[in-house]
């Protein structure tokens, strides 16, 4: 419970990603709202910038313990989770124990909010968790969403009148999750990565979602009896509170260093927003010449659009490659048949990729590709020297020899 608080409302984040570069409306208005509001987030709040790969998740944990009391596990930062202080706050119904079935989190949270016993739960979902890089999730494994909730439910029965279940499993996911729980009264939807907020209602549940990267935030609270919810953006302000500023501080010492400048952009890309397609192509067209390799295959979200001045700084390029990917020789354990199919059913799976395939090699046997892909998806067999992806962004960022 939350000692003293008079709690009236609940606000939650969601695919924060480490997103610091702008942080007092976040971190100014989530402490203002404090006092009255259950501060939640929906996953994803580590990695994804430069002030993640340089701070190794201290800015994040300071922030998630000073502001948050609830949170729920995503894709990234799983590991994260595993840490005392942010397991104490992490709530999750159906990621489990392979071997025991135990819950690797605590399934629920019971708040009293404007009167009523609500519990606060986390789901992950299954195509989420299986981007988790496999050495994280050693051990673990989900059940279905709507299982898993049915049982909380049966469980906590007597005990809550209102469920809230804060989501990592995409907002179409989300849509269709009321019609097998219908006792759901509201999801804050987190994962997808699109402009959809809603809020949507299916039946008696509301769906909504906040604002990414550290932007907004969704918020609900009981009207006459009901839910009401909405998604809002952070007000501008100046005022700094001395509470938080020690966070600041240390987001600004990290902030120094993500401004040293690298090298001129080449023409093509100044003050632009770079089609990240466009890079991973010529990437990975130059790559399986210069390597005689018959197949290049790249995820596109390994990088991300972001606007670029007339220079390439430390920090762009972090942004713009925030996950420290790796390239290596890959043996694919089960490329078998037309490598249409086999592309097609890793698209489902993961999302667009780049692909620069040899027509006539007759079968796929191994490809140039992420470390991600590589243990992921393609059995974990690989080989180095491994080449850093930040390195040949750059390159082709600034003009230089690949």
């Amino acid at each position: 419970m939350s000692g003293r608080r008079v709690l009236e409302r609940i606000l939650a984040t969601t695919d924060v990603h480490s997103s610091f570069d702008r942080p007092l409306p976040m971190l100014a208005h989530l402490h203002a709202a404090r006092p009255g509001a259950l501060v939640v987030d929906c996953g994803d709040f580590f990695e994804g910038s430069g002030y993640y790969r340089l701070g190794g998740g201290a800015i994040e944990r300071r922030a998630l313990a000073l502001l948050y009391d609830v949170i729920a596990p995503g894709n990234h930062g799983w590991r994260h989770h595993f840490e005392p202080d942010l397991r104490a706050m992490t709530v999750c119904a159906n990621a489990i124990d392979a071997g025991t079935g135990e819950p690797l989190f605590r399934p629920v949270r019971v708040e009293r909010i404007d009167g009523r016993q609500v519990g606060v739960t986390g789901v992950i979902g299954e195509e989420a968790f299986a981007t988790i890089p496999p050495s994280e999730r050693t051990g673990h494994r989900v059940i279905q969403p709507v299982l898993a909730l049915h049982e909380l439910r049966a469980r906590y029965r007597d005990a809550v009148d209102d469920w809230i279940v804060l989501s990592h499993c995409g907002f179409d996911h989300d849509l269709a999750l009321p019609v097998l729980c219908p006792f759901i009264s509201v999801i804050f939807s987190g994962h997808c990565h699109s402009d959809q907020q809603g809020p949507v209602q299916v039946q008696h549940t509301l769906v909504v979602k906040g604002h990414e990267l550290g932007s907004g935030y969704a918020e609900a609270a009981l009207r006459d009896g009901r839910w009401a919810v909405r998604a809002r953006t952070y007000p501008r302000t100046t005022r700094v509170d001395n509470s938080i500023a020690p966070l600041l501080a240390h987001i600004q010492e990290i902030r120094e260093r993500l401004i040293n400048p690298l090298s001129p952009l080449a023409e093509p890309f100044r003050d632009t927003i770079p089609d990240r397609r466009e890079i991973l192509m010529l990437i990975a067209h130059e790559l399986r010449i210069r390597h005689a390799i018959d197949t290049v295959v790249l995820n596109e979200t390994s990088l991300r659009p972001i606007h670029l001045g007339s220079v390439l700084h430390e920090g762009d390029l972090l942004a713009i490659e925030p996950f420290a990917n790796q390239l290596v020789r890959a043996h694919i354990a089960d490329a078998t048949g037309d490598p249409k199919d086999f592309f097609g059913k890793l698209t489902a799976q993961v999302g667009p990729l780049v692909i620069d395939h040899d027509p006539a090699a007759p079968e796929l046997r191994c490809a140039l590709t992420t470390r991600y892909l590589a243990d992921t998806f393609f059995g974990g067999r690989w080989n180095g020297p491994p080449l850093p992806l930040a390195r040949l962004v750059q390159a082709v960022l600034t003009g230089e020899r690949l």
